[in-house]
């Protein structure tokens, strides 16, 4: 089953004492990637947050962002004074001692732990929520990158079918293609009139066949057309071995190209590149 590395999800939870909302956004990376914005009252959630996205995905860059809304009765902000008095004294010092050193602005004084006074909320209920919304968050980020991995997986098939369609086609073309390599080598040998050997004629005209034979190299492609679809079946991350195999079907194109003697074939293997790229960039997307 293939999976996309790129994704959205978002919740929210409102309750009597505020209102959380939640953020994941994934994007594709070559490891597992997590990244956290979280309020300081709930910063020791982290720990939990990323042990989850370790065990559910395998890659991916992930932006986790996590908002609090205390709420409160007359629906202003309440403000611990005695906090807010400690931490200006500990600036202070700070001032003094790093004459430098640059000071937090009001919205990040406001974000220090028991600045905002919870007023007798309870944190632990609204971290046990916190928990609940990031899993469904993440349930719902894997679900969108199932579906976006079902897209990708579709376009990949389509462009398997046409490289399918052009090992065919230069199957059916070789052993034309040889027969006229080997007619047009024996006209221009007998327009210069020339006198040959005809054992060393037949070597030559072995040799030249064994240099515009391309059957190994049509088998290869073959095989890692079925090794790729294969590969679109198995359940986990499956990305990486698909980037490996859209190299060595590269590589097998290019061989093809280099082996060209007539146009046919030429357009079949530009052909063949062009489609494998299309893949290759498909594929650096999925997990």
């Amino acid at each position: 089953m293939t999976h996309s590395m790129t994704a959205f999800a978002r919740q929210a939870h409102e309750a009597d004492w505020g209102r959380l909302e939640l953020e994941l956004r994934s994007v594709n990376q070559r490891y597992l990637e997590p990244h956290f914005r979280l309020p300081e009252s709930l910063r020791d959630l982290e720990p939990a947050f990323r042990e989850a996205l370790r065990k559910t995905l395998a890659r991916g860059k992930v932006e986790c962002s996590l908002r609090f809304e205390p709420a409160s009765q007359d629906g202003r902000l309440a403000v611990s004074p005695e906090r807010l008095e400690a931490l200006a004294v500990a600036l202070t010092e700070i001032r003094h001692a790093v004459p430098g050193a640059p000071m937090p602005d009001a919205l990040a004084l406001l974000e220090h732990p028991g600045v905002l006074d919870s007023d007798g909320t309870d944190m632990e209920d609204v971290k046990q929520e916190a928990l609940a919304l990031f899993q469904a968050a993440l349930d719902d980020l894997v679900a969108g990158r199932r579906r976006e991995g079902d897209k990708l997986a579709v376009i990949i098939h389509e462009r398997l079918a046409a490289v399918n369609a052009q090992i065919t086609e230069v199957r059916r073309l070789m052993p034309e293609i040889l027969e006229r390599q080997r007619s047009q080598l024996l006209e221009r040998l007998e327009a210069v009139r020339a006198e040959l050997d005809p054992q060393r004629l037949e070597a030559e005209l072995v040799l030249l066949a064994q240099k515009a034979d391309v059957d190994e190299e049509l088998d290869r492609l073959a095989t890692h057309v079925a090794e790729v679809e294969r590969q679109l079946e198995q359940k986990g991350p499956i990305g990486r071995r698909l980037d490996f195999l859209m190299q060595e079907l590269n590589r097998e194109a290019n061989t093809l190209s280099s082996k060209s003697v007539v146009a046919s074939t030429t357009r079949s293997a530009v052909e063949l590149k062009v489609l494998i790229e299309q893949m290759r960039e498909q594929i650096q997307n999925i997990e």
